[in-house]
């Protein structure tokens, strides 16, 4: 009987202890961060796993928030571009709480209504950001032939720095990790007008380098006829040079012949006979016929007896 009393005293003892712990321990996990309040003002905010000491309700109250990144992405809509053309855009984004006390002064209440609330008005604040920086773009941001005029992470960075300026300037406790483009089209009234519009473009471009290569063109051509007319001039002159230096050579000799016409023809003969032997022919001609007279009349070196 009184083993049965000590049992039924520890048993009520652990139960005692227990329900303490529950009204003045509460535990926060990895993935969450807590914030305790008293009578309804936050006081407190726990970010670290572990447990932790609060008074019984109504005095404090712990509110719990996942401090993991939480993601949506808004409805493929309409917008207009700075050009008033209609471009079908959606945009996903990533999110999270990053300061649960501003938080839940912003969204009181319960979490599993407020973060949804919250969520919400985010995605009704996305929305108008992203119809305010598409509006400030043209159409050759998303749509274009050449990729260097594309502009989707300028546009992403903007809208992203819209929001997120909205966010701190309003104290909602929340940070934007990601946002970017979901899905971009054009309706099909618009669509083969943009095609024109890139045709367009597209012929632009071969007009232009087109253009650029007949001007090069016309640049080498001319800079070829200058070098050219350059080298012949240069030529006709280094000729005109050497035919006067010639001219010059020759009438030093016209002298000589002059006082010594035998000389001349002799030296003709010479030449006439120093070309044909160099055919390397044989020839049988009479020694009297000119130039082969000459062989006649050379000296002869007769050894002495």
């Amino acid at each position: 009987m009184k083993r049965r009393n000590v049992l039924t005293v520890i048993i009520g003892a652990v139960l005692v202890i227990i329900f303490l712990l529950l009204l003045f321990v509460f535990q926060v996990r990895q993935s969450e961060t807590a914030v305790v309040t008293t009578f309804g003002n936050p006081v407190a905010t726990y970010t670290n796993a572990g447990a932790y000491f609060k008074w019984p309700w109504p005095i404090q109250k712990v509110y719990k928030y996942d401090q993991r990144v939480q993601n949506f992405e808004d409805k493929y809509s309409e917008t207009y571009t700075k050009d008033s053309i209609t471009l079908l855009a959606s945009v996903y984004v990533g999110w999270r709480i990053s300061d649960a006390g501003e938080f839940l002064r912003k969204f009181p209440g319960d979490p599993s209504a407020s973060i949804p609330n919250a969520q919400e008005q985010l995605e009704s604040m996305l929305r108008s950001a992203k119809l305010a920086v598409i509006g400030s773009n043209s159409l050759s941001a998303f749509v274009n032939t050449d990729p260097k005029q594309l502009k989707f992470d300028q546009i992403e960075n903007q809208i992203e720095q819209t929001v997120q300026s909205e966010l701190s300037t309003n104290g909602w406790g929340v940070s934007i990790d990601f946002l970017g483009f979901k899905r971009i089209g054009l309706p099909e009234n618009v669509t083969e007008a943009v095609f024109n519009r890139m045709k367009t473009e597209r012929e632009e471009i071969i007009s232009n380098y087109q253009s650029q290569g007949a001007s090069e063109a016309q640049i080498i051509r001319s800079t070829a006829e200058r070098q050219a007319a350059e080298t012949i001039s240069d030529a006709l002159a280094e000729a005109k040079k050497i035919q006067a230096q010639g001219q010059a050579e020759a009438a030093s000799t016209y002298y000589v012949f002059q006082q010594n016409p035998e000389l001349e023809k002799y030296l003709e003969r010479l030449d006439a006979l120093r070309q044909v032997l160099d055919q390397k022919s044989t020839l049988i001609l009479d020694e009297r016929t000119p130039p082969f007279d000459v062989l006649s009349h050379l000296p002869t070196n007769a050894p002495a007896k």
